[in-house]
């Protein structure tokens, strides 16, 4: 059967992998499988009740959850019967809450549990067109809990269950479902605002099923389960699970990102996504767990490291792969096994990832594909893949098939136009001309450039992009990037508009930095007294030097700042697919910029 809508999916995996789990995910502590047939039906009975409550096609529904098999049975349910799901990072601002509620005319708000309750409470009474809240757990005392703030529905998600169960609706589902198309909207998603507002990006059913279909060539036949940690709100994962469903996979959720590992293990998925820096974590626990070896074996251990630093996609020599067969043996099987000894691909995107990290996995045999794209793309514009020339390190791989790709001579801008571009900005058409031209280019304010076989290379972000007093253009994410490599350097901001030089704020990895303080004998009791120490400055000044030797002088970093800091998405310095928030660190650390160029 053809897959036109997304929640033609069911229907699909029905009718290919019955067999197999959909979703895997622990409750009660108990690992659980969840098969087609209870999928179905759940959805089902929740599009029943959904119905029950009143909801119309193309009211708004929001949920506010971590991933979960009941985030996908209510994404299904809204779907089919006409209505439009808003999916909401469970970590923002109660002021970015209240902004897209009221601005996507939400009817009934979706929250896993107690906590998020508290977190949105205190809005609900300046939303008046909310009407019903439900949950994923049970929330002790909660009719009482609404009725303060004037919602008088709500619930258990088990309630809903129940109340479909008593509603059938069947013929008005199926009637429902055979009207809906595949341009019309599936979900509104709202940017993480790196600047101003949230936008709510219209995608329709053909937008994001242009990107499963342009993936799937990527994972490896027998590939049979996957891993998901990253949040489901954000279209990158949440796409990557309509795929795995599509595939016939399992679908293992995460307990949290600090359990990635022990699930990893238990899990033992072929494959998972990440972002560059879950990827840098995992190299730096590598890293050092090779530093508590001693003697030859940390020596065979660090050999077999700078090897993979060697690894060249495009072939190696006789030598390079015996010494690589040895490594295999020694080192690079039981970092695979301490990762459950199945997984064989990451998928990357969010941002460029270094090349190193990209040849060091590729080499142990845990491959990195690398991706690109916007929310606005639904989400992916190039990709790599197993085609001919589809792949090449430090590249995001060839553009999706059937969409149309293109630099901008004069500004370098990557632009883009086919199935994948979303229908809109909701309720701000003005915004969407600016971004979507008149002949239907999408400009997605993205630098790049085609090599020469085909692939997209980013280069940079042209709002990122300043110029110093000496007119000269500088790029700061290729120069923090760069810094990046080392061990030391966990993030970093170049600034410097207008400014006669470039100057940055540098993030120490304190977990890091204090096993090297602690190997060069010094002691400090605060991370204040860590980056005020004399010699670790002094190691920090070797590690600038370094890193600007790879950079013309106009780029340079000629002054810096260590900081005793840390930058997450919880104060409001990181999105949540972890990039830094420009302009939020500039008023945070004010101050210490305008320190570095007196």
């Amino acid at each position: 059967m053809e897959v036109t809508r997304l929640f033609d999916l069911m229907e699909y995996r029905k009718a290919t992998h019955p067999e197999r789990a959909v979703f895997v995910a622990k409750y009660n502590n108990e690992w659980r499988k969840i098969y087609i047939d209870e999928y179905v039906e759940k959805v089902n009975f929740l599009s029943y009740a959904l119905l029950a409550l009143g909801l119309e096609r193309g009211d708004k529904v929001a949920l506010i959850s971590p991933n979960s098999p009941e985030w996908n049975f209510l994404d299904m349910a809204v779907q089919q019967i006409g209505c439009v799901l808003v999916p909401i990072y469970p970590t923002i601002s109660a002021d970015d809450y209240k902004y897209i509620l009221d601005n996507a005319e939400v009817k009934i708000v979706f929250i896993d549990n107690v906590d998020l309750m508290r977190r949105i409470k205190d809005i609900l009474y300046d939303l008046p067109r909310v009407k019903a809240v439900y949950t994923f757990k049970a929330v002790e005392r909660l009719q009482e809990v609404l009725a303060t703030y004037n919602v008088h529905q709500g619930g258990c998600i088990d309630d809903l269950y129940e109340m479909g169960r008593n509603n059938p609706a069947a013929d008005k589902v199926e009637a429902i479902r055979s009207s809906i198309g595949p341009r019309d909207v599936a979900t509104m998603i709202y940017t993480s605002g790196t600047t101003g507002f949230p936008k709510g990006v219209m995608l329709c059913h053909e937008n994001i099923l242009t990107c499963v279909n342009g993936v799937k060539m990527t994972p490896k036949p027998y590939f049979t389960r996957a891993l998901s940690f990253l949040p489901l709100c954000h279209i990158y994962e949440r796409m990557m699970n309509y795929l795995y469903q599509f595939m016939g996979y399992e679908t293992y959720y995460a307990e949290s990102i600090a359990k990635v590992v022990d699930n990893v293990k238990y899990a033992k998925p072929y494959m998972m996504t990440a972002v560059p820096r879950f990827v840098e974590k995992m190299y730096d626990g590598i890293f050092r767990s090779g530093q508590k070896m001693t003697g030859m074996k940390k020596k065979i251990f660090f050999w077999a490291l700078d090897l993979a630093m060697d690894y060249d996609l495009d072939g190696t020599s006789f030598w390079y792969n015996c010494k690589r067969r040895v490594a295999d043996k020694l080192v690079y099987g039981k970092i695979r096994d301490n990762f459950g000894g199945c997984l064989e691909m990451f998928v990357s995107g969010g941002s460029a990832i270094q090349p190193r990290l990209a040849k060091f996995f590729t080499c142990i045999g845990m491959d990195i594909y690398e991706g690109y794209g916007l929310t606005e793309t639904s989400p992916v514009i190039a990709v790599s893949s197993a085609l001919p020339h589809g792949r090449k390190l430090g590249t995001a791989g060839l553009p999706l098939p059937g969409i149309e790709v293109k630099v901008l001579p004069d500004t370098n801008e990557i632009v883009c136009r086919g199935s994948n571009v979303m229908l809109g900005y909701y309720k701000q058409p003005e915004l969407t001309a600016q971004v979507i031209d008149a002949d239907g280019w999408l400009h997605t304010g993205d630098t790049g450039a085609f090599e020469p076989e085909g692939q997209l290379r980013i280069t940079g972000r042209t709002k990122t992009m300043f110029k110093t007093s000496m007119g000269k253009y500088v790029n700061p994410e290729v120069i923090e990037e760069k810094f990046k490599e080392s061990p030391f350097v966990l993030d970093m901001m170049v600034v410097g508009e207008n400014q006669k030089f470039a100057g940055a704020l540098i993030l120490p990895d304190f977990d890091f930095l204090k096993e090297w303080q602690e190997r060069h004998g010094i002691h400090c009791q605060t991370r204040e007294e860590m980056v005020s120490d004399k010699r670790t400055l002094e190691r920090y000044q070797r590690v600038v030097d370094k890193y600007n030797a790879f950079f013309g002088s106009t780029e340079q970093v000629k002054s810096y700042k260590v900081l005793n800091d840390t930058w997450t998405e919880a104060n409001g310095c990181m999105t949540p697919t972890l990039k830094i928030k420009r302009k939020v660190i500039e008023e945070r650390c004010k101050t210490e910029i305008e320190n570095l160029f007196k």
